[in-house]
């Protein structure tokens, strides 16, 4: 797959909250997905945290909703150059999830998975200390299935296509490994500051 270089669509404003490269999108959301949204229910929905930790685990629905509420209030910044201010996502900190599992000191990435197949890779620190989320909420209503509802993974302060759509669990390992986007040309880490969106910035 070829990655095409520069997003140029939309004037850039002025803004010190904006990283390099990015655009207000004001109240619009775009919805961007690397494949078709799935006929997914919260009935049906699950997620397992499984490789180097202690005590893998699965939550349905009801149970992870039993684990203690968080919410995020920031903001998102999508690869494609928009970035959304003022957004509130509830939902469950991922360190609830990992304080079930208890993560392997030899654990340094993590595999994120959507119930499509759908992969990410990330650096296990960037999912611990109160920085990410598995989300079901968007603005006190349930999360949109375009937007990744049932439940999706949030990193906000990586750029969003960390933030796995529909997640279904991690995978904690050792090493790196590619996911969908980073296997095919995307930046390995995607931090937004440092405008890390292709392999190589």
């Amino acid at each position: 797959m070829n990655v095409t270089r520069g997003f140029t669509g939309r004037p850039r404003v002025h803004n010190p909250g904006l990283p390099p490269g990015q655009y207000d999108a004001g109240e619009d959301w775009p919805v961007l997905s690397a494949e078709v949204t799935p006929d997914l229910t919260a009935a049906d929905w699950s997620f397992r945290i499984d490789g180097l930790v202690e005590r893998p685990h699965t939550w349905d629905w009801d149970a992870a909703h039993a684990l203690p509420e968080s919410a995020y209030d920031g903001d998102i910044h999508c690869v494609t150059g928009w970035s959304k201010f003022g957004v509130r996502f509830g939902g469950v900190s991922l360190d609830a999830f990992f304080h079930v599992v208890r993560p392997h000191v030899s654990a340094t990435h993590v595999i994120a998975r959507s119930h499509t197949g759908y992969t990410t890779n990330l650096p296990l620190a960037d999912l611990t200390g109160g920085r990410a989320w598995i989300v079901w909420a968007y603005g006190g209503e349930p999360l949109p299935a375009e937007h990744g509802g049932p439940a999706r993974l949030l990193v906000p302060h990586l750029y969003f296509w960390k933030s796995a759509k529909w997640i279904a669990g991690l995978t904690l390992l050792d090493h790196d490994e590619p996911g969908f986007w980073e296997g095919n040309g995307y930046h390995e880490r995607g931090n937004p500051w440092e405008e890390q969106r292709y392999s190589g910035d």
